[in-house]
C-alpha cells in the first residue's frame, strides 16, 4: 500500500542463513546444490534496508520493530553519519496500540497518521484503522476504523479519508466528521478510491487531493452500475463456499462513468468539473497555484492523452498539453510544477522516453534529454542548484544508471556505478541519496552519495550472502544478444557448471514478453533465478530472451505488437527456439518453454503454434484469450473486439488447442481476481474437445501471485520441477 510522502527502496527482511548450509564440512568449495526448500525458505534472501521516508533537511526516518520489547518505533536518522538522532513515536508510550503498521507526516512534519490492523482489499488497496499522533503533546486520536487512505489537510488541521465508498473529513480539534458524499454504495457508486480496474491498470487507490490552501478537495466518482459483475467461489474452511463479487469491466465491456467533483470545503458544496469527451481520468496533481488543479484524460484507446487546467473557484477548464500516439500514450507519474508554475513532463514522442521542460501556459521550452536511450525514472528537480536527477538506460538497456542534467540540458553526469542496475532514494532536499546496486554476480549494495556522485559511506554490502554463494554450484548468466527477426534481442543463459560443448543439453526457455516488460537485466538474483540455477544442476540450459514488444529499446520495438498481442512475440520466441536448436550443445528434441500470467499466455502459445520445436511448457495463470482480461489493459494495446475481432482470435490459444503435441502443465488459483480462472477452465474444455492430454494443477482461493498458505511456492516448484525433469528428458550431468 501506497503511504503519503514514502520513498520505498524496500521492505525490511531479516537475513539468516539456514543450518542447512552451514552442515557438512566434507563439501568441497562450489559443490553445494541449491534445493527448493532453500529457495523458499529464505537461504539466499539479501539484507535490504527499510522503506526509508525523506524528511526535511538532511534526515530521514525508518518504521522499525524492537524485537525485544515488541514495539513498533519511527525512527529519525541523519543522511550525513546515517545515525538514529531521535525515537519520534514508541508503540510502547501508547495505551491501547499493540502496534502499527504504516505512518505517514503532515506537511511541517508536527504530526503523524499511524495505520493498525489492515485487511486487504484488492492488490494494492487496504482498510484500517488510523489515528492521529501529535509528536509534542503525544496525543493519540482515533480517525476511524475500517477506513482507506487518510489524508491531512495542508494545515494539518483536518484529514479527509475515504469509507464504504464515501468521503469525509474530520476536523482534528473538534472531532467533528462532515460527510462529503452520501451515494456511496458497493458494487455501484465509489467516492475518494478507485474501482478495481483502476487499480490494477493505473496503479492508484486514493483517488481524491487536497489544493495547496486547504480550501478545496477535488476527487473522483465512479458510478459502476453498468459495469458487468464477477464472481468468485471462495471455499476457505466454511461448509459451504462463500462468494466474491466485484465489478470488472472486461475487454470491449462498459467501463465505470467516472467524473471530477470538486468539493469546497468552506461552504461544504460539490460541484462536477466538465473535461469534455473522455473515458478515463488517470491522474489528479494540483499546481503551485493553489486554486489550479491538472487532470490527465484518456479517450477509450489511451492513444489521446489531456492535461486539462482547472479553475476551482470558476469550475471552468481548457486544455494545458495534447500527446497522441498511433498506438497508445503511457500514463505519466511524473509531473512536477517549478515556481514559476512551468512543469515537467516525460514523453515517448521523439521515439525514445525522455524529459521536457514546459512553460506554465503548455508551450515547450525544451527538451532536456535525449537520445537513442530511455529515461526510466524521474527523482526530482533542485531549483537551487538548477538541476534535474534522473534513472536511465544510456549505459546499455539491461542496465539503470543515476544521472543528473542542469535544467538546460546540460552538464550531464553519471553519478551512480556505471554497470549493473542502480535505484536511488534520494532526500527530500535532493542533497543525498542512498543508491542501491547490483549486477547479476553482486548482490544489493546499498550506499550513501551526495547529488554530486560521490560515494560517502556503503550501508549494507551482502558480503556473507556473496561469499556462501560461492559454496554453491551456481553458474553465471551469460549475457549477450541473438538476432531473431532482423532485431538483435537481449538475452541471458544459464548453463550447467561443468557444462561440456560436446554433449546435448535440454533447453529451458523462460520469459515474460508482456507491452514493455524485460527480463533480461543485469540485476541480482530473484527467486527464479535461483531455481533456474537449481536446473542447471540437473543437466539443463536456461535461456531467457525479451522479443519485441519488450521495453527499454524505444516506442517503435515496444509497439511493434499493437492489435497483434502474442503474435510477434510468440514468433520471437518459436525463431529462437529453432536457431538455439542449431547450437550442438543443444538438444533439440527436448526444448521447453514457461511463463506466469502474460508469459503463461505466451508459452501456451508457443507450444501449440511452435509444436515443431518445443516439446513441454509450464503455463501459470495464463491469459488464454484476451477477451477475458479487463477494459483497460487490454484495449490499451488491442482496442475492443468488435474492433479487432481478428487480432484476439488468432492470437488465442484457446483457437489452437488441436494443435497441441508436446506435454503441457496448465496451473492456476481458483481466487485469481486479475486473471481469471475462466481462462484456463476454457483452455481446458478447448483440450478436451480436441482429445488432448495434458496436466492440470489448481490451487483453491489463491490469487495471481499463488503464494498464500504455508508452502504454496514450494509445493508449486516442486510440482513445476517434477514435470520439468520427466518431461525434457534429462539426464544429470555433474
Amino acid at each position: 500500500m501506497k503511504k503519503i510522502g514514502f520513498l520505498v527502496i524496500c521492505v525490511l527482511i531479516s537475513f539468516s542463513f539456514q543450518s542447512s548450509i552451514k552442515q557438512a564440512k566434507d563439501i568441497e568449495l562450489g559443490d553445494k546444490e541449491i534445493t527448493l526448500e532453500e529457495i523458499w525458505n529464505g537461504t539466499f534472501r539479501a539484507k535490504r534496508m527499510n522503506a526509508l521516508n525523506s524528511m526535511k533537511g538532511d534526515f530521514y526516518s525508518l518504521l522499525n520493530f524492537d524485537r525485544a520489547t515488541r514495539a513498533t518505533t519511527v525512527d529519525k536518522y541523519s543522511y550525513k553519519t546515517l545515525e538514529k538522532v531521535a525515537t519520534i513515536v514508541s508503540s510502547s508510550e501508547i495505551e491501547g496500540l499493540q502496534g502499527f503498521s504504516s505512518y505517514a507526516f503532515n506537511a511541517n512534519e508536527t504530526k503523524l497518521i499511524l495505520g493498525a490492523d489492515f485487511k486487504q482489499v484488492y492488490r494494492h488497496s487496504f482498510k484500517g484503522t488510523y489515528y492521529t499522533y501529535d509528536i509534542a503533546s503525544k496525543k493519540v486520536t482515533l480517525i476511524g476504523e475500517g477506513i482507506q487512505e487518510p489524508t491531512f489537510s495542508p494545515d494539518s488541521k483536518k484529514v479527509a479519508f475515504a469509507k464504504e465508498n464515501n468521503l469525509f473529513v474530520k476536523n482534528l480539534k473538534t472531532n467533528v466528521v462532515t460527510q462529503i458524499t452520501n451515494d456511496g454504495k458497493f458494487n455501484s457508486i465509489i467516492n475518494g478510491t478507485t474501482d478495481w480496474v483502476y487499480e490494477e491498470e493505473f496503479a492508484f487507490v486514493k483517488a481524491f487531493e487536497w489544493n495547496k490552501s486547504g480550501n478545496y478537495i477535488a476527487f473522483l466518482r465512479f458510478d459502476e452500475t453498468e459495469v458487468p459483475q464477477f464472481s468468485m467461489d471462495v471455499t476457505g474452511a466454511n461448509l459451504y463456499p462463500n462468494q466474491q463479487t466485484f465489478k470488472y469491466p472486461k475487454a470491449g465491456e462498459k467501463n465505470a462513468k467516472v467524473t471530477l467533483q470538486m468539493y469546497n470545503v468552506t461552504t461544504k458544496t460539490t460541484k462536477e468539473v466538465a473535461l469534455g469527451n473522455y473515458e478515463y481520468i488517470s491522474r489528479l496533481n494540483w499546481s503551485n497555484n493553489a486554486n489550479e488543479l491538472i487532470a490527465t484524460t484518456f479517450n477509450r484507446h489511451q492513444n489521446n492523452l489531456k492535461l486539462h487546467k482547472i479553475d476551482a473557484e470558476k469550475n471552468t477548464a481548457t486544455l494545458l498539453l495534447n500527446e497522441t500516439d498511433d498506438a497508445y500514450v503511457d500514463t505519466n507519474d511524473y509531473l512536477t510544477f517549478l515556481d514559476d508554475n512551468s512543469f515537467i513532463w516525460t514523453s515517448e514522442k521523439d521515439g525514445y522516453n525522455h524529459i521536457y521542460h514546459y512553460s506554465a501556459s503548455g508551450k515547450l521550452i525544451n527538451q532536456i534529454t535525449k537520445g537513442n536511450w530511455e529515461v526510466t525514472d524521474y527523482y526530482g528537480f533542485n531549483k537551487e542548484k538548477n538541476t534535474i536527477y534522473y534513472q536511465s538506460v544510456e549505459n546499455g538497456s539491461i542496465n539503470r544508471g543515476i544521472y543528473s542534467i542542469t535544467l538546460d540540458g546540460k552538464n550531464k553526469k553519471l553519478l551512480s556505478e556505471k554497470k549493473g542496475r542502480n535505484t536511488a532514494s534520494f532526500s527530500k532536499n535532493l542533497n543525498y541519496f542512498i543508491n542501491t546496486h547490483s549486477t547479476a554476480e553482486t548482490p544489493p549494495v546499498y550506499s550513501l552519495y551526495n547529488s554530486k556522485g560521490k560515494k560517502i559511506k556503503v550501508i549494507i554490502d551482502n558480503a556473507d550472502l556473496k561469499k556462501e554463494i560461492v559454496t554453491y554450484k551456481m553458474s553465471p548468466k551469460e549475457f549477450s544478444t541473438i538476432n531473431i527477426n532482423g532485431n538483435d534481442l537481449n538475452m541471458w543463459m544459464i548453463k550447467p557448471a561443468n557444462f561440456d560443448a560436446n554433449k546435448k543439453y535440454p533447453l529451458l526457455m523462460f520469459q515474460y514478453s508482456g507491452p514493455g516488460s524485460q527480463q533480461v537485466m543485469n540485476k541480482w538474483n530473484t527467486s527464479n533465478d535461483y531455481w533456474h540455477n537449481m536446473l542447471a544442476q540437473k543437466g539443463m540450459i536456461v535461456v531467457c530472451i525479451d522479443g519485441r514488444g519488450t521495453g527499454f529499446k524505444g516506442r517503435d520495438f515496444k509497439k511493434v505488437t499493437q492489435k497483434e498481442l502474442g503474435k510477434y512475440e510468440v514468433e520471437d520466441q518459436i525463431s529462437a527456439a529453432k536457431k538455439l536448436a542449431e547450437r550442438k550443445y543443444i538438444d533439440e528434441k527436448n526444448i521447453g518453454i514457461w511463463g506466469w500470467s502474460y508469459g503463461g499466455f505466451m508459452s501456451t502459445n508457443c507450444i501449440l503454434k511452435g509444436n515443431d520445436i518445443f516439446t513441454t511448457a509450464i503455463a501459470v495463470a495464463p491469459v488464454t484469450s484476451w477477451r477475458f482480461y479487463d477494459s483497460v489493459y487490454t484495449e490499451r494495446f488491442m482496442t475492443t473486439p468488435e474492433e479487432n475481432a481478428s487480432g484476439y482470435d488468432d492470437n488465442s490459444p484457446i483457437n489452437y488447442a488441436d494443435k497441441l503435441k508436446g506435454n503441457y502443465l496448465l496451473v492456476h488459483g481458483t481466487g485469481d481476481d486479475n486473471v481469471h480462472v475462466q481462462n484456463t477452465y476454457r483452455m481446458v474444455n478447448a483440450l478436451v474437445e480436441a482429445n488432448k492430454q495434458f496436466d492440470l494443477f489448481v490451487y483453491p482461493d489463491r490469487a495471481h501471485g499463488i503464494y498464500k498458505g504455508k508452502n504454496t511456492r514450494l509445493n508449486l516448484f516442486t510440482k513445476m520441477t517434477s514435470f520439468l525433469e520427466r518431461t525434457l528428458n534429462i539426464t544429470k550431468t555433474n
